[in-house]
């Protein structure tokens, strides 16, 4: 039999098979698992064709895996804390993860952490990059989704942090979901989220193209290949098909249930939504555990896989040519990440092997030398000599303790208080 040209990966809540499973949506056939835990939702990640990730539901970690070696858990990559969403660069070369409110940017090819940004209010939900990896989207639980500027975020200062390039304010409750189309910094994003509106961006003015109201909550989102049609994932099991080419153009509009098209079929939330290569299948993911495969012309239900707890993770990827042989090597390795950020200023720590390239105005001889800054700090020595400096950095210690206890406890009652306000707004 012919290998297949397009691969289902789907993940449960349960892992109790295995954390991820890679099925034929042709057949329904499983050709690999994959062992180890289970992934978040929106937490599961295709390295460079090479290798699959999956961030651990509530624990502090991600799982590796080999694509070719099923049933062997390769690696785990230790994090701050536990991993909310995941996503890798199209040109595997990067890797960003969403802990809690902030989100951390590794280099794949060494392990190093690059960037820790914390524009963000509230827990992250999804992250995706542009096809070209030019770019990056975030979306998180404070209603906002950012769009960052890959090169920005690389290039910017330590101290002061980049700045998102774009910030979209306009839903008002949690983004459950976000897609990049095709075009790099010339692409379309649409976002989701528990508002009930779907609405449509374009990246690179930043500007709201069109915004679609339904009267459910929506949990996810994706474009067809050709970006003709939007499918929406309803807190109700409904799949909405909105038509982006439909005259006359309005940039609002309200979706009719009974007039426009749906897929009916799940009887719990639709999580995660994905489209073939050739736009004419739909893959959903529910909570009431089954994966759906759709004719998307018909709109009948083709073929159904039961797991066996809600499903968090489904999308079609094209089939990586040296996935289905077992004799087959990554082309690369996996190094160890760092779990800690490194400023510009060296690798200190054993996880600091490499070699820093500076770019920019970190240009080698811009920075002064060691003998420059051994000079300065004997100056400054110097200069507070004959002072307690053992009283003064123990006053300092001691205020910095107190000003980190009172921000926890004023981010734990912001996010008390937000919590609140979500449960009862979308309280049915």
């Amino acid at each position: 039999m012919a290998a297949p040209l397009e691969l289902v990966l789907s993940t449960d809540a349960s892992g109790q098979v295995a954390n991820c499973s890679a099925w034929d949506p042709q057949t329904g056939a499983v050709l690999l698992t994959y062992r180890g835990g289970n992934s978040t939702p929106r937490g599961l990640a295709l390295l460079g064709g090479q290798y699959l990730m999956g961030g651990q539901l509530g624990k502090n970690y991600v799982n590796v895996w080999e694509l070719q070696r099923k049933d062997q858990l390769q690696q785990k990559i230790v994090c701050s804390g536990p991993v909310t969403c995941l996503a890798a660069s199209s040109n595997g070369l990067y890797l960003v993860a969403g802990i809690a409110e902030s989100i951390y940017l590794w280099e794949v090819c060494t392990g190093h952490l690059l960037a820790i940004l914390n524009s963000h209010y509230q827990d992250l939900t999804c992250l995706t990059f542009t096809d070209d990896s030019s770019h990056f989207l975030s979306g998180a639980k404070d209603s906002l989704a950012l769009v960052w500027n890959l090169f920005s975020v690389l290039q910017a200062e330590g101290s002061r942090g980049p700045e998102p390039r774009h910030m979209w304010t306009q839903h008002t409750l949690p983004i459950t979901d976000l897609q990049c189309g095709t075009g790099g910094p010339q692409a379309r994003a649409v976002t989701s989220s528990l508002d009930q509106t779907v609405k449509l961006w374009d990246i690179a003015s930043g500007e709201l193209l069109v915004s679609v109201l339904f009267d459910v909550r929506i949990m996810s989102v994706t474009f067809d290949p050709a970006e003709y049609h939007l499918f929406c994932g309803g807190s109700d099991g409904s799949i909405f098909q909105v038509d982006l080419c439909a005259w006359p153009v309005q940039r609002d509009k309200t979706f009719n249930s009974e007039h426009e098209k749906v897929f009916r079929g799940h009887r719990d939330q639709v999580t995660c939504l994905s489209v073939s290569l050739d736009g004419s299948m739909l893959v959903s993911g529910s909570h009431d555990e089954t994966v759906c495969v759709w004719d998307i012309q018909s709109k009948q239900c083709l073929r159904t896989v039961n797991h066996r707890g809600p499903v968090t993770n489904a999308f079609i990827i094209p089939a990586p040519g040296n996935m289905l042989r077992a004799d087959s090597k990554p082309s690369f390795p996996i190094p160890r990440f760092s779990k800690h950020f490194q400023g510009a200023e060296g690798c200190e720590g054993p996880e600091s092997d490499g070699i820093i390239l500076r770019l920019g105005r970190h240009q080698q001889g811009l920075e002064d030398t060691y003998l420059q800054r051994a000079e300065q700090l004997h100056n400054l020595l110097g200069e507070t000599e004959g002072k307690n400096l053992s009283g003064l950095v123990e006053q300092l210690r001691s205020r910095t303790t107190e000003l980190e206890e009172e921000l926890s406890v004023v981010r734990k009652r912001n996010k008390d208080l937000f919590d609140f306000s979500v449960n009862i707004l979308t309280k049915p």
